[in-house]
């Protein structure tokens, strides 16, 4: 079983593909992230489709890398004294060109000698694994599922059979280029291998260009980098909708149940990512992601949904894939998302900070931006008092939760200070003031552990919320206040997964069967949290830890194991690395002003 940590991500802006150090691509939907997989062997087993390319046996790899600033992976292997050479790349622009939304292309090289590879080119649709009606035509091999098509093809005169290994004897100075291009609902256009590798060339060329201007003081700028071009790569580029993961079902708890579907939009962690491309000067990004959540939300106003899918619209009802083993053996498989449904009080506050920051940074509100805006504050002060789902989700778990109420005042506050320079009325200003102060009576006076002075999981209980690393960032209390100190260090200390990795609360406490990794995102919160409270060469020492984890090519799934350090979750995870972001900027922002 191929670790999940293993798996490096290639995409286009529209899907993604994970690509093990083996060469195989085990997941890749179609025609867009929430699609179909027609690579599926991940969570679906042997049956449900890959596509490898490398070498014939297994040998150990000796180099893989990002090339740098770019979204293109290098895959090498030492050979009987050669070394053969794997490079993968998805080309995300594609407009103005004659070319087809997905298009990936895997080149072979060799260097030093013949060296034997291996491609194995096995398409299989959906959850019943259906096989192609496949035709061979002078450009290659096409697959067929009705409205959806891919094609294949070589570079070398190399009939791939599909479902079957090819055999394939690499030369040095003759490389073999592979490229596949998909059509749903449009022609199939056939790109030469060749001309395949320079649209490769020139997206390299304009991710290399957008990783330029990045604040070259930000601490550990290379995997900040690679950071921010994950979050962009995990940005459905038609909408602006920004997906949680590429993936479904990769466990919280190998061989468990805690298996989810994450390639649904949630407004909390894009706001989140707003945070982050603005913190590095990435405007366009941010007011993307506005426009989206206008778009996304106008039939639900003034409620905000907690998930969308990538068009907008109510994602589809949860349901389990029949006779998928899951990823080791980890049942079910999912797809959909019951978190839907659920009343989640924070989601409005992460969404008003990113509309106060995006104006902060110079880009005042439209009037229908505003006009949402409101509507999502009055939500807020009309339903604080409710008990809600939460951050975390918990489906059976609906109380008083402290983060919630904390976000509801952060969005009421929010609101407030965007209407000093936007119209609105005297009665309304009067009902958002007063729900603010209530809020800060409440949570003092239900939200507090007195013996500790910490704030609390929620209301009148003793338990801990990682979430509420958040504190100091908000303004509800002094960043050095004694409460906000209390809080952070009894987080550090009683959710202390070791090292430097932190569960979201207490293990077992959740309701459902089984364990759960520490929470990454959490930790990059603690490293914000001390950051701005001016604990500063702690936060950079836990910082660099944090890094010290990252897999080989610098990517994070959700959590991670605390015993094996073995990455768990869907993966990979735009909220971990928008956290990691948020973090290098706090740590950036806290030395310039010591």
């Amino acid at each position: 079983m191929t670790a999940i940590g293993d798996y490096g991500m290639l995409g286009d802006t529209r899907t993604a593909a994970l690509v093990s150090s083996d060469g195989s691509i085990d997941w890749l939907c179609l025609p867009r992230f929430d699609g179909d997989p027609i690579f599926g062997r991940l969570v679906g087993g042997p049956g449900a489709g890959t596509f490898r390319v490398g070498p014939e046996r297994p040998v150990p790899v000796v180099g893989r890398r990002y090339v740098r600033d770019t979204a293109t992976i290098q895959t090498s292997w030492d050979v009987e004294g050669a070394r053969l050479t794997l490079t993968d790349a998805m080309v995300a622009e594609v407009a103005g060109r004659l070319l087809p939304a997905t298009l990936l292309v895997r080149r072979l090289t060799a260097e030093g000698g013949p060296i034997g590879a291996v491609v194995e080119f096995d398409p299989r649709l959906g959850e019943a694994h259906r096989p192609p009606r496949t035709t061979r035509r002078a450009e290659g091999v096409v697959c067929e599922w009705g409205s959806l098509a891919v094609s294949l093809g070589v570079s070398q005169r190399i009939d791939v059979e599909v479902g079957r290994p090819t055999a394939v004897t690499l030369r040095p100075g003759k490389p073999l280029t592979l490229v596949m291009a998909a059509a749903y609902r449009e022609p199939l256009v056939h790109v030469d291998p060749e001309a395949a590798c320079d649209f490769v060339e020139s997206d390299e060329a304009r991710w290399t260009a957008w990783a330029s201007g990045i604040d070259a003081r930000l601490p550990n700028r290379d995997l900040v980098v690679r950071s921010l071009i994950t979050l962009r790569l995990l940005t459905y580029s038609p909408s602006g909708a920004p997906v949680a993961a590429p993936t479904t079902s990769l466990p919280e708890d190998p061989g468990g149940v805690r298996n989810w579907d994450y390639r649904y939009a949630w407004p909390r962690d894009a706001s989140i990512g707003v945070s982050a491309f603005l913190g590095v000067g990435k405007i366009e990004e941010a007011r993307h992601f506005l426009a989206w959540l206008l778009h996304a939300s106008r039939l639900s106003r003034p409620r905000l949904p907690v998930l969308f899918t990538l068009d907008g619209r109510h994602s589809p009802p949860e349901r389990e894939l029949r006779g998928w083993p899951g990823y080791a053996e980890s049942m079910p498989v999912r797809v959909g998302n019951g978190a839907a449904d659920q009343h989640q009080l924070d989601g409005y506050g992460w969404v008003l900070e990113a509309a106060w920051v995006l104006e902060q940074a110079g880009h005042r509100l439209y009037s229908e931006t505003w006009r949402a805006m409101r509507a999502f504050t009055d939500t807020v002060e009309r339903r604080w008092r409710e008990p809600d789902a939460g951050i975390w989700e918990i489906r059976a778990d609906v109380t008083h939760h402290v983060h919630s109420k904390l976000m509801a005042w952060l969005a009421l506050d929010r609101a407030l200070r965007l209407a000093d320079s936007h119209r609105l009325s005297r009665r309304r200003r009067r009902r958002w003031e007063k729900a603010r102060g209530d809020i800060v009576v409440e949570v003092r006076e239900r939200g507090l552990d007195r013996r500790k002075e910490s704030y609390v999981r929620s209301y009148d209980s003793e338990e801990l919320d990682a979430a509420s690393l958040i504190l100091p960032l908000l303004g509800i209390e002094e960043a050095d206040s004694p409460r906000v100190r209390k809080t952070v260090n009894a987080i550090r200390h009683d959710l202390s997964a070791g090292g430097p990795l932190l569960y979201r609360y207490r293990p077992g406490s959740d309701g459902l069967p089984g364990a759960e990794g520490a929470f990454v995102p959490c930790a990059f919160w603690l490293v914000r949290a001390l950051a701005v409270t001016g604990e500063i060469d702690q936060a950079r020492r836990l910082f660099q830890e944090l890094l010290d984890l990252a897999t080989p090519l610098g990517l994070y799934g959700e959590e991670i194991d605390p015993t094996s350090r073995a990455h768990l979750g869907n993966f990979p995870q735009a909220l971990t690395h928008a956290a990691l972001v948020q973090a290098a900027l706090a740590l950036r922002d806290a030395e310039g002003c010591r």
